[in-house]
């Protein structure tokens, strides 16, 4: 059957200026890391991605080497939009990144020039589209000049194969250098996806800290992984479910359900309830809420494996707003808790 979008569907969506750039994204995105790979149903891919445009979710975002297996995600994406998205590409933001490993030898890993650019063609065949919105590098590679690096975005951008630079899991200082290079190249920074929730706080860190720095250099933010690898969910209330990710070692070492930080889960569960919230739902509000100079997020990037799942994380948008004794009783319960999978060694 043809499908038609809602009619309605940018009707409750907010959508945030991503810092000084002229270019909006809606509150909460998707992401298409675990749910999109050939382990998955296509009609439940195609579920998801339709409901999603139809709650105003405009951005979807992937990876060259999202799966499994490699690049899958991208393909099956590919055929999603071919077969539903296609006459509405110009309401959408579609994104890819490329840094970790992705094809055997020495080019297909990292940061340079040579990997970044074969990728994002490769990315785009996949995925049968003429450009990426954003096109990410996905993490810095200390033995590359980040000047290669950003040369490179800088090449996809000035190629019309990308229309906007991004990084990724970089430090503050890193940041600031690397929105510095891109200025002077002519291709400004967009925006910076960290990692980001309750439980993985780093980005708070540090004077100044990562959002501080990109308040001061015009970028704006979209926090990944802000359930916390699915620890912030109903899930691990009550211990490891044999299905879930920490049992299957997918993303979350079992060893991160420790006491301590069960203790602090079921603390946060009890002002959620208290907010008419699911955990999940609070935690993705969290993430979106005000947070005076410096605050620079821009939206919160989500997984979903199921539609039910998807319309539970997009139903945060209807409580953004937290009095300052909520705050200070919850911060009794997210502190850092050492789950940072994508911290620089």
């Amino acid at each position: 059957m043809t499908y038609s979008p809602a009619e309605n569907r940018y009707d409750s969506m907010p959508y945030r200026r991503v810092g000084r750039s002229g270019l909006r994204l809606p509150a909460i995105s998707l992401g298409l890391w675990h749910n999109f790979g050939d382990d998955k149903p296509f009609e439940t891919q195609r579920a998801i991605l339709r409901r999603a445009f139809d709650l105003g979710v405009t951005h979807f975002d992937l990876a060259n080497n999202y799966g499994p297996p490699y690049g899958s995600a991208e393909t099956n994406f590919g055929r999603h939009f071919k077969d539903d998205f296609k006459p509405y590409r110009d309401q959408l933001i579609i994104s890819s990144k490329a840094g970790y490993d992705m094809w055997p030898g020495p080019y297909g890993n990292w940061g340079s020039r040579k990997y970044l650019l074969a990728s994002l063609d490769q990315s785009l065949e996949r995925m049968g589209l003429d450009y990426v919105d954003i096109f990410y590098s996905h993490r810095p590679d200390p033995q590359t000049p980040l000047e290669e690096t950003m040369g490179a975005l800088d090449s996809a951008v000035r190629s019309g194969k990308a229309l906007y630079a991004g990084i990724s899991s970089y430090t503050p200082e890193q940041t600031l250098e690397a929105a510095r290079i891109l200025t002077e190249l002519g291709t400004p920074l967009l925006i910076h996806q960290p990692s980001y929730s309750m439980l993985n706080r780093w980005t708070e860190n540090g004077s100044p800290n990562l959002y501080e720095v990109l308040d001061q250099v015009g970028a704006g933010s979209i926090a990944f992984s802000p359930l916390a690898q699915g620890m912030l969910t109903d899930r691990y209330l009550n211990g490891v479910p044999a299905d879930s990710r920490a049992a299957q070692h997918k993303s979350l070492d079992q060893g991160m359900i420790s006491d301590e930080n069960l203790g602090r889960i079921r603390g946060l569960n009890a002002i959620a309830e208290g907010r008419g919230q699911t955990l999940a739902q609070m935690a993705i509000a969290w993430i979106l809420r005000e947070q005076g100079k410096g605050s620079a997020v821009t939206s919160a990037l989500v997984g979903a494996s199921s539609v039910r799942q998807l319309e539970d994380s997009l139903a945060a948008i209807n409580n953004l707003e937290f009095a300052d004794d909520e705050l200070r009783v919850i911060d009794e319960f997210a502190v850092e808790s050492d789950i940072n999978l994508w911290k620089q060694k």
